[in-house]
């Protein structure tokens, strides 16, 4: 299944839920995915929180999921092609060298 597949079916699974209509009570707005998107990403992070062991991978998979539908939903409709850009991001990352970069709190 690639990105596209995904996509689709997260697309079904909101349309199922009724959340793209106009009065849904979770508008599906680029603003409130991105915050959804942040909000499930920090609920990664608490898994962690207070802990040195690794949580358990049925849990930590669970909120990995809840990050990458958000994230393809957001995407999709910002009308990103999330599959290019992680192409391109690839390609200007492999070009950095972050140990020659001088932070900006450096230069201050």
């Amino acid at each position: 299944m690639d990105i596209k597949e995904l996509t689709q079916l997260m697309h079904t699974f909101v349309t199922d839920k009724g959340w793209y209509e106009a009065k849904s009570p979770k508008p599906q707005t680029p603003r409130n995915l991105a915050i959804s998107l942040s909000l499930e990403a920090a609920e990664v992070l608490e898994l962690f929180q207070w802990q040195d062991a690794a949580p358990a991978p049925q849990l930590l998979a669970s909120e990995l999921a809840d990050v990458s539908l958000y994230l393809l939903q957001l995407a999709s409709i910002s009308k990103i092609d999330l599959e290019q850009a992680i192409f391109d991001k690839l390609k200007v990352n492999y070009k950095r060298q972050w140990e020659n970069e001088i932070k900006e709190s450096d230069q201050v």
